[in-house]
């Protein structure tokens, strides 16, 4: 099973290409090659790129628990690297197909930063999903470990929950965060955000990622608190959001379209020893 791995704010994945690999490993599989210590250790699996019928490069992307993401901004922007370094696509704009919608994604002609146009972000509950009537799901309420806070709910093509604070810890973040994700109010789960709101034009985030837990950094959940800021009225189109992996520059058009820029780190390309597995 050979591999390529990448981060992207320190949010690592492992590359997994079809060409290398017949088929996608069992979740157990999965398991065991993202657990650190014990695997290579990654916050996921990137599996592709397959071909969708009209030809373009499509990637499927897991969780190190196993379970398939719809969409991960990191994780398009490292594909992305890994498409271009295979000289699938070049450095004009190319669309990528996931389970969570098309993006269109730029890379700069060294390769180190990608531009993705994300989508749409969807706050109604039918789209996130959220259980309950059919709305909008700005500023509710949810109880966790007897705290009442404050929520926003969106979808960029895969779900979050938005909790603004006054300030951020990965502290609060790993307490709570488990108990948000698993909310019944969430059937597909949801990833968690801890927002707060620096000035109009930047953002703290800390993150629990669904199915990876604490992450130091993540693109959609970045995509998700700066639409959550924009749709809020406390920020301004162009917002730089903050995470202790580092910055991304998130864009925030009218309709709520978003685009992402940021880093990407080859890190090392190898061979799985079957032992691991």
């Amino acid at each position: 099973m050979r591999f390529t791995k990448y981060h992207a704010l320190g949010n690592d994945y492992i590359v997994l290409d079809p060409a290398d690999v017949r088929d996608i490993p069992e979740p157990e599989r999965i398991a065991a090659v993202c657990r650190r210590n014990f695997g290579i250790g990654s916050d996921g699996i990137l599996f592709g790129p397959t071909r969708t019928p009209a030809g373009t490069p499509a990637l499927r992307i897991f969780n190190p628990d196993g379970s398939e993401a719809e969409k991960s901004g990191n994780g398009l922007r490292i594909f992305a690297r890994y498409l271009w370094e295979k000289g699938l696509i070049g450095t004009d704009p190319a669309t990528v197909s996931t389970p969570g919608g098309e993006v269109v994604v730029k890379i700069d002609p060294d390769g180190r930063s990608v531009a993705v146009e994300m989508g749409t972000v969807s706050f109604r509950s039918e789209d996130i999903p959220v259980t309950g009537p059919v709305r909008e799901v700005i500023n509710e309420t949810i109880t966790v470990h007897d705290q009442d806070l404050t929520f926003c709910a969106a979808t960029i093509g895969n779900p979050h929950c938005v909790i603004l604070r006054d300030r951020v810890s990965p502290d609060e973040a790993t307490a709570l965060g488990p108990s948000l994700e698993t909310d019944p109010r969430f059937p597909n789960r949801t990833n968690v955000q801890f927002m707060q709101v620096i000035d109009r034009t930047s953002l703290r985030i800390e993150i629990w990622e669904r199915g990876a837990g604490y992450t130091l950094a993540s693109g959609s959940s970045s995509c998700a608190a700066a639409a959550v800021a924009r749709k809020l009225d406390l920020c301004d189109p162009n917002i730089t959001v903050h995470m202790p992996g580092g910055t991304l520059e998130i864009g925030v058009a009218d309709d709520f379209s978003i685009s992402m820029t940021g880093p990407v780190t080859r890190v090392c390309h190898g061979e799985i020893d079957p032992e691991v597995l």
